[in-house]
């Protein structure tokens, strides 16, 4: 388990009732910092089968009032964080056979939409580097897909999302509501296991058919209802 919020790491830490867990605090954008955590997880289990990219940050501005800072930290923790863990990850996976990634974009990578211009560019581009890692580690044994979820209920959705975001979401998704982090971990385990093992350089949409639909959705339940 590895973030940069040390308080967050340590609770989430001490309610899991395993021994097999270990918390590093860690900015993943930071090389020196990136190589010593892997190093801690080799030491501590003897070895790595699969790597989960899921640190993330966002910046919810207007691309004019967005700062090259803002733009530059996003794009190093959400794109080069993943460059880095599994550059120094994967000769570790390889040691024993391989294993698999999983990096950890968004629909916003997938549809561009307002107040995301660094976000939306970061999760893009994660996309096409999942491709890259999956077509040059695949010779030693290593899987590399994306998860792409759609409006999830997580912490950052919940302080971001006004009732009118909110409503704007469950007007575009056909499944009519937001998704679950357990829905999202559902897809990550099922990618690391080997029931997953034919599938790599892909990325999978867990966003109740948001991308798959244009507009009209509103009309079309609405002519359910006259119709019943």
């Amino acid at each position: 388990m590895i973030d940069i919020d040390a308080d967050t790491l340590r609770i989430a830490h001490a309610v899991l009732v395993t021994n097999n867990a270990l918390a590093i605090e860690c900015d993943v954008a930071e090389p020196d910092q990136v190589t010593r955590a892997v190093a801690q997880a080799h030491e501590r289990f003897g070895r790595i089968d699969a790597v989960v990219n899921n640190a993330g940050i966002a910046v919810f501005k207007p691309i004019l009032e967005t700062s090259f800072a803002e733009w530059s930290r996003v794009l190093d923790v959400n794109l080069s964080g993943p460059f880095l863990m599994v550059q120094a990850a994967a000769p570790i996976m390889a040691e024993t056979g391989g294993g698999a990634v999983v990096n950890i974009g968004s629909i916003s990578g997938q549809r561009a939409s307002t107040l995301r211009v660094a976000y939306g560019t970061s999760k893009a581009a994660l996309a096409h580097l999942t491709r890259q890692q999956a077509a040059e580690l695949a010779g030693i044994g290593i899987r590399v897909n994306t998860v792409a979820p759609g409006p999830v209920d997580t912490a950052m959705a919940k302080q971001v999302h006004t009732p009118e975001i909110r409503a704007d979401y469950h007007d575009a998704i056909p499944l009519n509501r937001y998704g679950t982090e357990e829905e999202i971990a559902e897809v990550v385990v099922f990618l690391c296991g080997p029931k997953a093992s034919y599938l790599t350089g892909q990325t999978i949409g867990v966003d109740g058919g948001f991308d798959a639909v244009g507009i009209g959705l509103p009309t079309l339940r609405g002519e359910k209802k006259e119709s019943q």
